[in-house]
């Protein structure tokens, strides 16, 4: 069994409904080990679009990364996810963040994902269910990596799933 962090949003129609309906069938599969309370946050990128709501959840999986990539894609795809533009509105979005310490540089498959040191919306989530999981290339602490970008972006806790 390996543990997974996975980051979670939506902004579009029922942002709650769609993170809990992807919760839902994440945890039909898989042992939820914890999740963390919403964040609502602006958009990063493209900016001409409603705010996000954001979270992060640990999952016990047998799956391999890349199974557990197909099977996030495959829950994307049944809640109503279309790519559009980069950065651009969605229904959800599901992240395989970190996976067992592990480090995959694949040409599907970053992990630890590429930018979540650099993302308040990833790290205030992820600091609430997991404050001293080490990132495996930074070697700091999710706490660590939070307190040196906090001042970049605002997030605000929305509610607790």
């Amino acid at each position: 069994m390996a543990d997974a962090f996975l980051g979670i949003g939506s902004n579009i129609r029922d942002k709650e409904e769609n993170i809990k309906k992807a919760i839902g069938l994440v945890r039909e599969k898989y042992k939820v080990l914890k999740s963390s309370s919403l964040y609502e946050t602006e958009p990063v990128g493209y900016k001409e679009q409603d705010w996000f709501l954001n979270c992060a959840v640990e999952i016990e999986t047998k799956l391999t990364p890349l199974e557990l990539l197909d099977f996030l894609k495959s829950v994307e795809k049944k809640l109503g996810r279309a790519n559009t533009i980069k950065n651009g509105p969605r229904t959800i979005d599901l992240d395989i963040l970190f996976y067992d310490g592990l480090i995959i540089n694949e040409k599907n498959l970053t992990i630890p994902h590429p930018r979540l040191h650099e993302r308040l919306f990833v790290l205030e989530p992820l600091k609430e269910i997991a404050p001293e999981l080490v990132h495996p290339v930074l070697k700091k602490s999710i706490k660590e990596i939070y307190s040196e970008i906090r001042s970049m972006e605002k997030a605000k806790v929305f509610r607790t799933l």
